[in-house]
Parts: structure tokens; sequence; C-alpha cells
């Protein structure tokens, strides 16, 4: 029993390995990118600006439960006379937790910096992200076990956070299926398009939900129809059908 309960362990711990390092390689592994972030100017402020909102997403692999991971929106911070929004994003499942600092432009919604503290199993890993929005310059600085790796990627365009991603689309006013835009990430560039309004259901329950697809298919994103646009359940699409689904959300401001 004991030695079925280790290789059980050790496979999650190998598969959610294999999902998160292919989050990091659609971070950071950069190829040519000829698209600039096209911001548009029907944005509602007030929905990107609920400091004290909670998400809290059970993580899933299909249909295990693998941990969960929480979203925080913090109050705006001045950083080098500089004031910047500020959310945390932190996953907690076996074998792996990553806690996210996103600090970023309150306009733009562009990331500016991005701290992450990583642990998995008993090896700590820190990652520090200086994105230079004016040159299209992301700077990767990675510690671990005193050692120290610094990625630098040149883009041709403004750089977007995966994890901001979610929290800009919802802000977008005006919403008709049809809408797109587009983006870049460090990897590539995607076609962000909404395709369908829809019922979903997570474990918080069952909502009305913009359904909006990327270009090509590499995640999926649901977001309420409501006056709150709650991101629902986020999905990637690659080799491992991994998935955020709401189960808690709160707003104390």
């Amino acid at each position: 029993m004991i030695r079925l309960k280790t290789i059980f362990l050790l496979a999650l711990f190998i598969i959610t390995s294999l999902i998160f390092l292919s989050i990091d390689l659609l971070r950071y592994k950069s190829s040519s990118i000829h698209a600039k972030l096209r911001l548009t100017s029907n944005v509602d402020m007030a929905l990107s600006q609920r400091i004290g909102e909670k998400i809290t997403y059970d993580v899933m692999l299909k249909k295990i439960r693998l941990g969960q991971a929480q979203f925080n929106r913090l109050p705006t911070e001045e950083v080098e006379n500089k004031k910047l929004d500020l959310v945390t994003f932190q996953t907690n499942i076996k074998g792996f937790q990553d806690y996210e600092k996103i600090y970023s432009d309150p306009q733009t919604f562009l990331p500016w910096r991005v701290e992450r503290d990583i642990k998995k199993l008993i090896v700590t890993e820190k990652i520090v992200e200086n994105y230079d929005q004016s040159r299209f310059i992301l700077t990767v600085t990675k510690t671990n076990g005193g050692r120290e790796e610094q990625i630098v990627i040149n883009n041709n365009g403004q750089i977007h956070n995966p994890v901001l991603l979610p929290y800009y689309v919802r802000s977008i006013t005006g919403l008709k299926i049809g809408w797109v835009l587009w983006i870049n990430l460090p990897k590539r560039k995607y076609l962000i398009k909404l395709v369908s309004i829809d019922s979903i259901k997570v474990p918080a329950g069952t909502f009305r939900a913009y359904y909006f697809v990327s270009e090509p298919k590499q995640f999926e994103i649901w977001i309420s129809a409501d006056a709150r646009r709650i991101p629902l359940k986020i999905m990637g699409t690659g080799i491992f059908s991994y998935s955020l689904e709401m189960k808690e959300y709160s707003f104390k401001e």
C-alpha cells in the first residue's frame, strides 16, 4: 500500500511538473513576433480596479483535482516612482508551489515586473521578470541554489503576461460574438476570439459565460456574462488538458 501511494505521488508530481513546464515554455521561449498588442478604447477601468477581489480555483487535470490556485487584487503600489497595479497568483499542488507578485500598468494592463517564488519538492527557485514595454524586451532572471541564469527576449511588440490576460479581457465593454484581440506572449502571438455565450458549470456553480478561444488553439477562457465579469475557467489545450475552475469568489473593498 505504501509503495503504491509512493508511485502515485511520484506520477502526480511528474505530470504536474510537465504541466507547469509547458506554461513556462509559453512564457519564455521566444520566436519572431510581428504584431503589437492592440489595446481597445472601450475598457471599463472599474472592473480592473476591484481592490480586495479574491478568486479561488481548483487546478484540474481532466477530472483529477491536483490542488488550488488563488488570485488576489491588492492595493496599488508605488515602485520606482510609478503607480502600479498589483495582483498575486498562488498555485499549490502536491510537490509544487508557485507564488507570483505581478506589477502592471493601470492604463494598459501590460506587465511591468513579475516576482515568482517556486518550490518543487525540496528545490526552490526565484524568477524575476522585467518588462521594458517601450523597447519590447523581457529580461528573465532565474536563481536556483546560488546559480543565476538570465534570459533576454527581444520582440517586435509589447509583451503580455499569461496570468493577466483573462483580467484584461474581462474589462472590455460591449462584447459581441466575433470580437477579437491580438496579443503577444513571449513565445508567439495569438488571436483571442469570442466565439459564443454559453452556460458553464464550475465548482462554484453554473454561470452564463463569454467563451473565448485562442488561435492557434492553445487556451480557452470562460468569463461570466454579468456585471462582475469573473474569470470562471481557464483551460490549456496542449498535451495535458489542465484547467483552473473557480471554486470561490469574494470581493471585500
